[in-house]
């Protein structure tokens, strides 16, 4: 069963689509109404408030888990033009590092999302059996922040880390860059910005189902108009909240939209995931490809069935937990590969 929905103006969805995951169809059925409408000009604004009251927003005590975790939240210096930046530390109680570090940029399509709902899923599935740090940035929203503020609070504050990894105690020659949708293309972005500036390496990026591309023009794209819950009208919506008057400009840079790089020699190994039933499909089969054809490394995951945020609407799915496996996988080895030495204090 596959469920359908036809925004205003775009027309039906063509022919030929991937099916649903059976599984994956049982719970968008489930979604009331309200959460399959398209994100519109209109209703962006509603669409915020009502996201900032619904999405959890665990305090540090709530993430410290009975003494589980250590939580810390600092205020660094944002960029030259912008206020301070908020980052969420986590790292799992009792361990003496320097430990391995995931710098972790929220979802939300650039205009949703705040940085402490993510981390109890991240600090239970992946900082306690990976022994990693975590760091989840605050990052400004679009439309009240447009590019590239959003992404320059993220280099702002990935700069602080790697300059405190001391103080911090986590070993800056090993921090993974990583988020989801439009998380996932703010830390594509951020590895170019970092590589061009010569800014703080990092060992890997991991993208999941990243949000890459403004121009809306692929196959996919159009294939999945109408399907699923995030389509091209609402794609279309928040890259204009976030970009404004340059969305679509032909001299868009790639910080702004990654798939718009020519150059993507030079980056950290890369983790690609996407979904073969979501409009994101071929721009993230497209980078992983661009980053192969410039010599770089890229594992590309295109799970079957799959629309963009499966895994959190249907947590339980076959694919999901497959989707998780192998996101852990990747991360296990990445980190295996790059050394160890983290020992459990006291022991």
């Amino acid at each position: 069963m596959s469920v359908h929905r036809t925004p205003s103006g775009s027309g039906s969805a063509p022919k030929g689509a991937p099916p649903f995951d059976a599984e994956l169809s049982v719970a968008l059925a489930a979604l009331d109404r309200e959460s399959r409408e398209p994100v519109t000009p209109e209703n962006l604004a509603a669409r915020q408030e009502r996201d900032a009251a619904a999405r959890p927003r665990p305090t540090a005590e709530d993430l410290r888990a009975d003494g589980r975790f250590d939580v810390t939240e600092f205020s660094v210096p944002g960029p030259s033009d912008g206020p301070d930046v908020t980052l969420v530390s986590a790292r799992p109680s009792g361990l003496a590092g320097p430990l391995p570090l995931l710098y972790y940029l929220h979802g939300g399509a650039m205009v949703m999302g705040n940085a402490w709902s993510v981390l109890p899923r991240i600090l239970r599935e992946w900082a306690l059996p990976l022994e990693l740090a975590v760091i989840s940035v605050e990052y400004r929203l679009a439309p009240g922040t447009r590019y590239p503020g959003p992404l320059e609070d993220c280099y702002a504050g990935l700069v602080w880390v790697a300059a405190h990894a001391a103080e911090l105690d986590i070993d800056a020659d090993r921090v993974i860059i990583g988020g989801k949708s439009a998380g996932g293309g703010l830390a594509a972005a951020l590895a170019l910005l970092a590589r061009d500036r010569g800014g703080p390496g990092a060992l890997g990026q991991l993208l999941l189902s990243p949000m890459l591309d403004d121009r809306d023009s692929t196959f996919s794209s159009h294939q999945m108009t109408g399907l699923g819950v995030w389509d091209r009208t609402s794609n279309a919506t928040v890259w204009k909240a976030l970009l404004g008057d340059r969305y679509g400009a032909a001299d868009l840079p790639p910080y702004a939209a990654p798939s718009r790089a020519t150059d993507l020699s030079g980056l950290p190994p890369a983790y690609v995931e996407t979904g073969s039933a979501e409009m994101f499909r071929d721009e993230d089969v497209a980078y992983a490809n661009a980053i192969w054809q410039a010599g770089g490394q890229a594992e590309l995951h295109v799970w079957p069935g799959a629309y963009h945020g499966f895994d959190g609407l249907a947590p339980r799915a076959a694919v999901s937990q497959d989707a998780r496996n192998a996101r852990t996988r990747w991360l296990r080895r990445l980190l295996a590969q790059s050394g160890t030495g983290i020992t459990r204090s006291g022991a």
